[in-house]
């Protein structure tokens, strides 16, 4: 009966309201504080993790000695140094495409950059920064018979799953049969041994593995400026899509970009969108 009354009186209510105020105060500074910690919501604050592709030459691969390099991990690198990590601060791992942005979505990665297009869809599991890459969807085959979409039909056709060509061939290349990989290395290995007879891929790509081997040649090639690629970060992360946003732009203003994209593609045109303003 005394517990009863105790938890009932007025005085015991009081200290109950007392309690459950300064319990809420001090909740609300460990999130101020975690917050002050941690102002970009990165995994781990002292480094930015990112998903990335060990096969996508030139924009994402890894050396001999397996270092990542390519045009979007030295852009990232330089955007990420802007904003205040320098490079042993930023941790890539390659990962199947497909994988990349269910990654960030799940909270493994901060960050995904392999040419990764914007589109729609993609928006509605992860947010994408401001574009920094357009470019072109080539088809890549020995077959001289291949020399345009329409010669695609009835033929056997790569595409690596989850990517723009996929969304594309399956839209507009009705008449092909379409044949999924994991990612560009094992679709031209089926190309070359006449598992598939063209695979679609970007241009950078299939200039490069055209260059490798010389049965292989370029034989369509289709603008794409509505699906620029961006940087992925986990959804509702404002802080760390506007601060790579700010690096993004000043690396273009700059020069940097520009730089970059004489570096690792060489001859291509250069959207004026992302050139210094004079």
């Amino acid at each position: 009966m005394r517990f009863t009354e105790s938890l009932t009186s007025p005085f015991a209510q009081m200290r109950a309201a007392a309690i459950a105020v300064a319990l809420g105060l001090l909740a609300s500074a460990a999130t101020q504080a975690l917050a002050e910690d941690n102002p970009l919501g990165l995994i781990d604050p002292a480094v930015i993790s990112v998903g990335t592709m060990g096969d996508a030459k030139p924009y994402a691969f890894t050396t001999s000695d397996g270092t990542f390099t390519g045009f979007d991990i030295e852009l990232f690198l330089n955007v990420a140094e802007r904003i205040g990590f320098k490079k042993e601060q930023v941790i890539f791992t390659g990962q199947e495409f497909a994988a990349l942005m269910p990654s960030v979505a799940n909270s493994r990665f901060d960050v995904a950059a392999a040419a990764i297009g914007t589109t729609d869809k993609r928006k509605e599991t992860v947010d994408f920064t401001n574009g920094y890459l357009a470019g072109y969807l080539s088809v890549l085959t020995p077959d001289a018979a291949i020399k345009d979409a329409a010669s695609l039909q009835g033929k056997r056709l790569g595409v690596v799953q989850g990517t723009l060509q996929e969304i594309y061939a399956q839209k507009n290349f009705t008449g092909a049969d379409l044949v999924k990989f994991p990612d560009n290395n094992s679709a031209v290995a089926a190309l070359n041994n006449g598992t598939v007879d063209a695979h679609f891929l970007d241009f950078e790509a299939a200039k490069d593995y055209s260059g490798r081997y010389d049965d292989l040649k370029v034989a369509v090639n289709i603008p794409s400026f509505d699906a620029p690629a961006g940087f992925v970060v986990r959804k509702g992360n404002d802080a760390l899509r506007e601060a790579l946003n700010k690096g993004l732009f000043d690396a273009m203003q700059d020069g940097t970009w520009k730089t970059l994209h004489e570096k690792w593609f060489p001859g291509t045109p250069m959207p004026d969108a992302y050139l210094p303003k004079q």
